[in-house]
């Protein structure tokens, strides 16, 4: 089954980030393992040059992939899964929006404390917490492939006042704006001598 919405390198960053907004979409395959799992699945990380991915686990399988036996691809999705996908997905597509948990609540039907529960039970996290590495990511892309300020992308990445945005950014990232920046046109130049 083909699908030209996400590109390898998309459904990459999805399973680094053990994203289960994408549950059901796809499925990761590891070729030195023969296991295949679902994106949000928090077992060891595979090396890139390993993974394939497929668009159904009838396909995995014919391939000669078996399930994953901690993420359990083969067993239908939770109700409880369908919903953080859903939110998850609702949180990617208005990061730049300034969301608050009643609001993404109401998005889903559910009341505050049962959604913040059931998401970080499916995803270790909550939602704002999961909300804030959505936009650290952005920011993280933008800094990489933009010549925007720091403030800019503080902004454009959907936070509300540059001292969230730094803090955010550093507690994610292990670096400031300013030296995550400097490290890629570090690694940028060394690419380019190499």
């Amino acid at each position: 089954m083909k699908n030209t919405h996400f590109s390898f390198e998309e459904m990459w960053e999805k399973i680094m980030a053990c994203d289960p907004g994408y549950d059901g979409l796809f499925y990761t395959a590891v070729k030195t393992t023969g296991i295949y799992c679902r994106p949000s699945c928090r077992s060891r990380k595979p090396k890139k040059i390993n993974v394939e991915f497929y668009f159904s686990q009838h396909e995995a399988e014919a391939h000669g992939y078996r399930a994953c036996k901690r993420c359990q691809p083969n067993a239908g999705l939770s109700p409880n899964t369908e919903v953080v996908r859903e939110v998850a997905l609702f949180l990617a597509a208005h990061y730049r929006k300034p969301l608050r948990l009643a609001e993404i609540a109401d998005h889903a039907g559910l009341t505050p404390s049962y959604l913040d529960w059931i998401f970080k039970q499916e995803t270790g996290e909550t939602p704002l917490a999961y909300l804030k590495k959505i936009r650290v990511d952005k920011a993280a892309h933008l800094i990489e492939h933009s010549a925007l300020s720091n403030l800019d992308i503080c902004y454009e990445a959907g936070f509300q006042s540059p001292s969230n945005f730094y803090k955010a950014f550093k507690t994610i990232k292990q670096l400031s704006p300013g030296d995550y920046r400097k490290s890629g046109v570090q690694a940028g130049t060394r690419r380019a001598l190499s």
